[in-house]
């Protein structure tokens, strides 16, 4: 795909969001993976609007991080199925973004994951980029995201495993990080865990990454946050009744 560079608004010469292809063109691995994101974003979302009280953050599912330029354009980018970016703006210019482009944005997300839906090999594939004249080798996505997207962290998630493997960046370098006492692998800057919770999900019975709070509760969903609110609606009708009272609620 050629795109169509306006000089006058992007004189540097570099491609921005709405000049790159924003797939390409392959297939979501599993019906599991959409409403895995969903869940991931849904249940942090209160997180992060505490967090950014202007409302400048982004999240990316299963969408483009632009790291270079390459011919063809996509083989310039790594789509985690999840990524977090904090301080950017919601929307450039009043649109979505098609894609993440970091020559454009500069600041790299914090925290990028991969859901695993074959042995795991791509995801922890660590070859280097490295050129022979003409040629050269494709750099792994571990690679990429440690040395060139820098993300701060990297989660790799396997469901037919029910397990999480969390790296974090120190120095330049990936170091796994250890679970806690509960299980859970703390995201600091955010105040939170990720983990592997058993449980049902969009009528899904399967092990699902997860947030928790520094404290170890679960972050709910937001049908979730209804049915709480529902039993707990439920719950003072009942004391209500007990003690004479009709309620009202």
């Amino acid at each position: 795909m050629k795109f169509t560079l306006d000089v006058e608004n992007n004189p540097t010469g570099w491609p921005d969001h709405t000049q790159l292809p924003e797939s390409d063109g392959t297939f979501v691995k599993n019906f599991q993976e959409h409403p895995q994101s969903i869940l991931l974003t849904d249940s942090i979302t209160p997180v992060l609007e505490r967090i950014h009280r202007d409302g400048n953050y982004c999240i990316g599912q299963d969408s483009g991080i632009y790291w270079r330029l390459t011919e063809p354009l996509e083989r310039g980018a790594e789509a985690p199925d999840w990524f977090y970016v904090p301080n950017v703006p919601p929307t450039l210019d009043g649109q979505s973004r098609r894609s993440y482009v970091l020559w454009q944005e500069l600041i790299s997300p914090l925290i990028v994951l991969e859901f695993v839906s074959g042995n795991g090999a791509e995801e922890r594939d660590i070859t280097p980029l490295l050129r022979t004249g003409k040629q050269e080798t494709k750099p792994g996505k571990f690679w990429i995201y440690e040395n060139v997207i820098h993300a701060g962290f990297y989660a790799i998630y396997e469901v037919s495993k029910a397990s999480v493997e969390v790296y974090a960046l120190m120095e330049n370098s990936y170091r796994l990080v250890a679970a806690n006492e509960r299980g859970h692998y703390p995201i600091a800057p955010l105040g939170v865990e990720l983990g592997i919770w058993q449980g049902r999900y969009q009528n899904m019975e399967l092990p699902w990454l997860r947030w928790w709070d520094s404290e170890g509760n679960l972050l709910l969903a937001g049908s979730e946050r209804a049915d709480r609110a529902e039993q707990e609606l439920e719950q003072l009708r009942a004391q209500l009744r007990s003690a004479g009272i009709e309620p009202e609620l």
